[in-house]
């Protein structure tokens, strides 16, 4: 049959506004006949900082920030303008800010779909955070999902399965279309607490057999060979030599870590004190059952709370919740060798009253610095920590996939079209990747790509 003749080719498209030739950002608008649908709208980190030093220069409109580029310009989906929805839907595949922060602008009539953890999560961030032009999710029409829905919009049906992130609640989706299925990863790995959920979501994606994946390629370079495990053992052995106080940085949104840290910390006959701002967070987050947390009554969890005149609303919630765990730095200092204290960068001032003890030390259990901002910052952690005697130990994994395992998830999901998003190496994860059946489809900013 000619095409064309007896049949009728439906348009299906893809258009990449963010996640080009940068980690994180991503907002992809996905076409599919009369039905417009965005998978994620985070924040734009690297844009951003080419203009803005928060807190003293920071955008004070939509306008300012659809002048730079860093918030698209796109008909009919923001809330500061009179154009009535030209918008289906937005799925949101986790809560890191580079991929729903700017949830902030959209129109309140347009539903956003998340995981019921990751609205949880953004929920939790939004009373934690003063009245903000980039992050505000109130008034959002939420509708949440888990793994074995399937969400239908008009004749586009979506499938959410779970994948293992450094955040709880992250989810890839796999997007039935007119012209095929296709899959879109998120952010995800194999090397977590939980890698079955991602081998949930390969075989898922494998079974749709997909004309098109969009897949996350962050870890193009840098990449390691370590696990959540292996991550955990290492913490154990630092712990266990401490005399002192240790200090642990960590994400207040990476529950695994938390739990890593938790279990250490009662394995060496410590606490773990955590901040005001993750106890609110998980305290938030004990409503979902799915997810395994200690309740903040544990006796090995204690909550620190920062030197400041004034407590936000949902700060003194926390204080009047939990009596009893409330810690200071008097406190924390009297009992250095049973602590194992959660602090940021942020919270380096601290020190000056903790006067920690000789055999203390320090984790960084985050990311390496990675840009030249990061490196300034991590300097001065390095001046902080020699001017207190603390060496720095480094136990981390990346909450993304390495490039030999998402080579061989890619040849057994076997697809026409791979477009690489969430990256600033795509030119070398296309070389890298040229000898599998799919062609890889270097992306560009606001090109519209027919599947």
């Amino acid at each position: 049959m000619i095409e064309g003749i007896g049949m009728v080719k439906h348009k299906t498209t893809l258009t990449f506004y963010g996640g080009v030739n940068e980690i994180g950002g991503n907002k992809i608008l996905l076409q599919d006949r009369d039905v417009k649908v965005f998978f994620d709208f985070g924040m734009s980190f690297a844009l951003k900082k080419q203009y803005y030093s928060p807190p003293f220069l920071s955008p004070k409109s939509e306008k300012s920030l659809q002048e730079l580029g860093i918030l698209p310009k796109i008909d009919g989906i923001y809330k500061f303008d009179e154009k009535a929805p030209e918008i289906d839907a937005v799925f949101i595949s986790h809560g890191h800010m580079d991929h729903s922060a700017y949830l902030s602008f959209i129109k309140r009539e347009i539903p956003v779909y998340c995981g019921e953890t990751t609205k949880i999560i953004l929920q939790a961030l939004s009373e934690m955070r003063r009245a903000d032009l980039e992050f505000n999710v109130e008034g959002i029409n939420f509708k949440h999902f888990r793994t074995r829905d399937k969400v239908a919009i008009d004749d586009l049906e979506i499938e959410p399965v779970h994948v293992d992130h450094s955040v709880p609640g992250a989810y890839g989706f796999i997007i039935h279309t007119a012209n095929g299925a296709v899959v879109y990863t998120g952010d995800f790995r194999a090397h977590g607490a939980k890698p079955e959920m991602t081998s949930d979501f390969v075989e898922k994606a494998k079974e749709a057999e997909p004309v098109a994946v969009i897949t996350e390629a962050t870890n193009m370079t840098g990449a390691s060979v370590s696990s959540e495990v292996e991550v955990e053992n290492k913490l154990n052995s630092i712990v266990g030599q401490a005399d002192g106080i240790v200090l642990a940085d960590f994400a207040y949104t990476d529950v695994d870590r938390f739990n890593s840290f938790y279990r250490i910390a009662k394995k060496n006959g410590r606490c773990l004190a955590v901040s005001l701002k993750q106890a609110y967070l998980l305290n938030a987050l004990r409503r979902d059952k799915g997810l395994s947390i200690p309740e903040l009554n544990d006796e090995n969890i204690l909550i620190f709370r920062k030197s400041k005149k004034k407590y936000d609303k949902w700060e003194n919630q926390i204080m009047e919740q939990y009596p009893s765990k409330i810690v200071d730095v008097f406190e924390v200092s009297k009992r250095q060798c049973k602590a194992v204290l959660a602090m940021s960068f942020y919270d380096l001032e601290e020190l000056v009253e903790i006067q920690p003890k000789a055999s203390s030390c320090y984790i960084l259990s985050a990311s390496e610095p990675f840009n030249e901002e990061m490196e300034i910052d991590f300097e001065r952690l390095v001046n902080w920590l020699r001017r207190y005697g603390l060496p720095q130990y480094h136990a981390h994994v990346s909450g993304h996939i390495m490039p030999l395992q998402l080579k061989n998830f890619l040849k057994e999901i076997d697809m026409a079209k791979i477009f690489p998003i969430h990256t600033e190496n795509a030119e070398l994860f296309a070389k890298f990747m040229r000898d599998l059946k799919g062609k890889v489809v270097p992306t560009e900013k606001s090109k519209e790509y027919k599947i």
